[in-house]
Parts: structure tokens; sequence; C-alpha cells
């Protein structure tokens, strides 16, 4: 840091000496040598300060943004607390972490919570006892350290978007009493979508090098727990819908179908159904963006790719790990990879996203409606699109990386000496084809390139060092990339 203060004060002075035999040099040696000093000295500045620097002419709102956006189905309170220090509350000792698709137990949450802190990575689980539930419950809301916030990913986009004075914002989930009190002004709740309870979620956060017994985590991120029925059942589903009518959106985000986890297959089955025929009945025109969350059934996740729920909506948001189990249950391109190591490779994660778009997406030969989707991992973000139906994506994807660095470090712009880069700074952009090999330029940090149609925007992250919350983090960053988006008229 020292080095560069040094050479930033060096310039300063060389540039002053300039000035001062500027007369006795020609008019063009003097704007060469100015050229040359000037490109040295921002250069000199660290690679974060450039990148924001370059994001903040990136950053552009669209020719026509949206006026009235609708968001469902999925809201609740979360109680956000250190993981580590609600297992000890509750008396679980440290131990081996395994995996639970579902949680049965204190056991299961003690195993299951180590198992993802240790790779650094986000869960959320189905906790099936509810009596054993509310005790934890309780435990955790009482606890000293304990603070509540709007949940839900529906809800969380909402209450981001409702931040902009020219939105106006319909949520329609389960909002209890508690809920309501926590939501903006400029969200609006449909009389039916209110009841007497609400839906409490508990959100476990852990540090980066953050120890549990043996266990140090890579990274900060969270582990997310309910025995959530209202929003597990998409009670609200056919609410939302039939509000569309009187509210008029012309953006319509939808959340929650990964809740449906908790339920019986048939169940499931049957309410898959049912969602699908209500999503259908959303005129035509209205863009829909789908927001993915974590979930560990394959055929659930398949039958939500190939049950015509893709085919309907317009844009889908998802994260590294969401990625990988997509196209896992649907035997995509490197569906052998069971893990990401450290960050996701960027040719890999191309290769996924085209494959999606190529299979399920708005092509010539398919009735399909998906022509978007906002990839985010810790270090960088891509946003696909089919050519010829969105604009203003370098500026989106700018967007959500930058709402990446606020929201994790809970400023209000970003902070340079608080955030690093981590993204590669070199990269290829698949592996499956001939590729072209990218260098990061923190100068024009949104990289674009194209693919049979589809057109990719890669931007780095600049990730918090000491992050205050991670809860929500890809729900602002999808909300963010939706607000600079913009969709042409087909």
């Amino acid at each position: 840091m020292w080095q560069r203060s040094v050479c930033v004060g060096l310039l300063a002075l060389a540039l002053g000496y300039l000035c001062v035999l500027g007369p006795e040099l020609p008019p063009s040696a003097l704007r060469q040598l100015s050229a040359s000093l000037l490109g040295t000295l921002r250069r000199a500045r660290s690679l974060e300060a450039r990148t924001v620097a370059a994001w903040q002419a990136a950053i552009v709102r669209p020719a026509r943004g949206w006026a009235r956006v609708a968001v469902g189905v999925n809201a609740c309170v979360d109680v956000v607390l250190s993981g580590v220090k609600l297992l000890e509350a509750l008396g679980l000792e440290p131990g081996e972490g395994k995996n639970h698709a579902v949680l049965n137990s204190g056991q299961d949450l003690r195993e299951a919570f180590a198992h993802f802190m240790e790779r650094g990575a986000a869960a959320e689980r189905f906790f099936s006892d509810a009596e054993a539930f509310q005790a934890i419950a309780r435990t955790a809301s009482e606890h000293p350290a304990a603070q509540l916030y709007v949940g839900g990913n529906a809800a969380l986009i909402g209450q981001k978007l409702a931040t902009n004075p020219d939105l106006k914002i319909l949520l329609c989930g389960p909002v209890g009493p508690k809920l309501h009190e926590l939501l903006d002004d400029n969200v609006v709740v449909p009389p039916e979508s209110m009841q007497e309870r609400d839906e409490f979620h508990l959100i476990l956060e852990y540090q980066a090098g953050e120890q549990w017994g043996r266990v140090r985590a890579p990274a900060a991120n969270r582990f997310i727990f309910s025995h959530d029925l209202s929003n597990g059942a998409l009670n609200m589903l056919e609410v939302f819908v039939s509000s569309l009518d009187e509210f008029q959106p012309d953006l319509v985000v939808l959340s929650g179908l990964h809740m449906m986890e908790g339920q019986s297959k048939e169940m499931r089955q049957r309410r898959l159904m049912e969602a699908v025929a209500s999503i259908s009945d959303i005129p035509t025109n209205i863009p829909i963006h789908l927001e993915l969350a974590s979930m560990t059934d394959q055929d659930f996740m398949s039958n939500i790719m190939h049950q015509q729920v893709f085919p309907l909506v317009n844009s889908i948001g998802l994260n590294e790990q969401e990625l990988l189990f997509l196209t896992q249950s649907a035997s995509g391109p490197h569906a052998s990879l069971a893990s990401w190591s450290g960050i996701p490779d960027v040719g890999v994660v191309s290769d996924i996203l085209f494959w999606i778009l190529k299979e399920h997406g708005k092509m010539a030969e398919r009735t399909s409606d998906l022509t978007r989707i906002h990839f985010h991992t810790l270090a960088y973000h891509i946003l696909v699109t089919v050519d010829g139906h969105w604009g203003n994506q370098a500026a989106a994807v700018a967007a959500g990386a930058r709402a990446a660095g606020t929201q994790a470090c809970a400023t209000d712009t970003i902070d340079t000496s608080k955030v690093f880069l981590k993204a590669p700074l070199e990269f290829v952009t698949s592996h499956t084809e001939a590729p072209s090999k990218i260098s990061l330029n923190p100068d024009e940090p949104v990289v674009h390139w194209h693919r049979e149609g589809i057109s990719f925007h890669f931007t780095p992250v600049l990730v918090c060092k000491d992050p205050v919350r991670t809860v929500g983090l890809g729900d602002a960053i999808s909300a963010e990339g939706l607000l600079y988006s913009e969709v042409y008229p087909q």
C-alpha cells in the first residue's frame, strides 16, 4: 500500500514539474508526456477503485424502466444470528458434518450446519418436527444477539425494489403482523394476503475463518431452516395471480417454488401442476422473473424445468449451488462435477448457462419465453440473454455486483478499503467449444462475449472483507439487476 502512495506522490511531483517546464517543451511532447503520466497515475490506483469508477460510468438507467412490480409468493420474518452461538445455546456439541435433505432433529441440524459451514456454502432446509422447531425458534428469537428482518425471497426482492420511490410494489405472501410492521411503506399488501401469525425462518450465519470445533469456514455464508407450512404449500399463489388484474404490473417477480420440498411427493406434484396453471393465467405481455433457491430433490428440480415452469418465465435468477444442482438434475454439461472447488470456473458456468437457454429458452423452433438468466456467485456475476429481447444488460450486471458490495458491507456506496477483488483476472469462456481467453481489465470490468445468438455479460464482484449480513444478498442482486434491465417489446 505504501509503495502505491509513494508512486502517486512522485507522479504528482512529475506533473507539477511538467507544468513548470511547459513553456520550454513543444506542445506535442507536453501532451504525450502528460497523457503517459496520467495513465500511469490511473493505473496506480487500486484495482477496486478502478472497478468502482468504471461501474459508475457503466451503470445507467434503461430508456424504459418499470413503474409497477408485483412480487410473490414467499414471505416470512427472518431471525438472524450466529449459527455457532445458537448451536451452543441449544447445547449441541461440534462434530462431523453430514448433509441432510430434511432436518428431523437437533442432531440433523448440527450435522447439516457443520457440513455446509465447512464448505462455505449457502443452504436451505425444511425442519419436519413442528414442536422441536418451535422450541429452537424460541431460543433463537430470544437470544441477545438475534435480529429480526423481512424474510423470504419475494418479500426481500419487494423490499429492495421499494427503496426506489418511482416504483410501486405489490407483495403477496403469508404476511403476519410482525412482517407487515417491517415492510417499507411503498409496499402494498392485499388484504387476502394477511394472516394472524408470522412464519419464522432461522438464518444461521458464519464468518470467513470462523471455527466451530474442527470445522473452519472458508467463506462467509448462511444456513437457513424453517417449519414453514404457508410458504411450503404456496398458499398465496392463486391470491397473487388474481390480484394482478387490479394492480396492473409491468413486471412480475415470482419465488418460493423451492419451499414445496417439505411436502410429500404426491402433494408437491399436484401443487406444482396447479402452480403452472396459475402462472399460465398471467398475461403474456407481462415479463416474469423466477428467483430460484436452494433445493435437494433432483426430481423436483427436473419437474420445474420440464413441466412448463421454465418456458413460462422470461428470466431466472440463481447462484452457483443452484446452477450445479440444475445441470446435475437434468444431465446437462459438467453434470459429473460433484461440487465447486473454490471460485466456480467461468468456462464451466458459461457452458451450463448456454445449455439452459439453448435447451429451454426461446429459440425459433421452441415455444418458450425464457430469454434471460442472472447468475451470481461470490466473486463474479454473469447475465446471459437471448439476442433481441433485453437491453441495458451491461448496466444491469454492474448494478447487481455493486449491490453485492454495498449490502454485504452495509454501506450506501462501495468503500474500497472494505472490499477486495476476488474474481479471476484471466479465464476462458467455455470448456465445450473453442474458447476465448479473457484478461480482466478493472478499467473496463464488464466483459461481453457472444455464442450462437446468446450474449454474455460478465463482471467481477468486490467482495466485502468483513460482511455484516449475508442473508438476502442474492435477492438484492437480482432486484437491482432487474431494476436496470429493459425488456424489448416483441
